[in-house]
């Protein structure tokens, strides 16, 4: 038996809600719990379509704090996503590097830098160890090794949300700039079509 709709949460709850799980997820954007990234994750959550033992980079703490979160019980990690690991950081081995650039564009907080043909490193304290950039390298340059900084905690999370957000906003800005390029050419094709 379905809920009666004023008994449904209304969709500014909903969102309301899926903030505050967001809040809590570790922003590592990995994928890893089934989602593009922790935001859908935490709406899922909040429409419940997820559980909560689904992010592998949260790990128990993670869990634990939803579960406060939801007010609902704290249940283990589900390995079907994947196990709990210390804090990870991906490093490029960098003799290795052709500077192909291909490990840039996964990186879903730009913590790769280099350019074409040329040498790329990683920004250690910015890199969310999603191993995102990993699969793309085509010379297996990039691994994964534990992390010599602090276990990854909530104001290191909202620092990679920033970092996520405005790599969107960029890429975002430069679709629709591409679009206006096109469109001014269009025009002026049509323009000289006239002529």
């Amino acid at each position: 038996m379905q809920p009666a709709l004023h008994d449904r949460p209304s969709e500014s709850a909903t969102a309301e809600l899926a903030a505050q799980i967001d809040a809590l997820l570790p922003q590592t954007q990995c994928r890893k719990c089934g989602f593009q990234g922790c935001l859908p994750y935490a709406q899922a959550i909040s429409q419940n379509l997820a559980d909560i033992n689904q992010c592998p980079p949260g790990g128990e703490q993670g869990i634990a704090l939803l579960a406060n979160l939801l007010k609902v019980n704290v249940k283990p990690l589900d390995t079907d996503y994947g196990s709990e690991r210390p804090r990870m950081v991906a490093v490029i081995n960098e003799a290795d590097c052709i500077g192909c650039t291909k490990c840039i564009p996964p990186c879903p907080v730009d913590a790769i830098i280099g350019s074409s043909k040329l040498m790329h490193t990683i920004i250690a304290n910015q890199c969310t160890g999603c191993e995102l950039c990993v699969a793309p390298c085509p010379v297996n340059c990039i691994t994964m090794e534990i992390c010599e900084l602090p276990a990854w905690n909530l104001a290191d999370a909202e620092q990679a949300r920033l970092r996520y957000q405005a790599k969107n906003a960029r890429l975002l800005l430069q679709a629709q700039e591409k679009i206006a390029r096109a469109e001014r050419q269009k025009q002026k094709i049509a323009q000289l079509g006239k002529a």
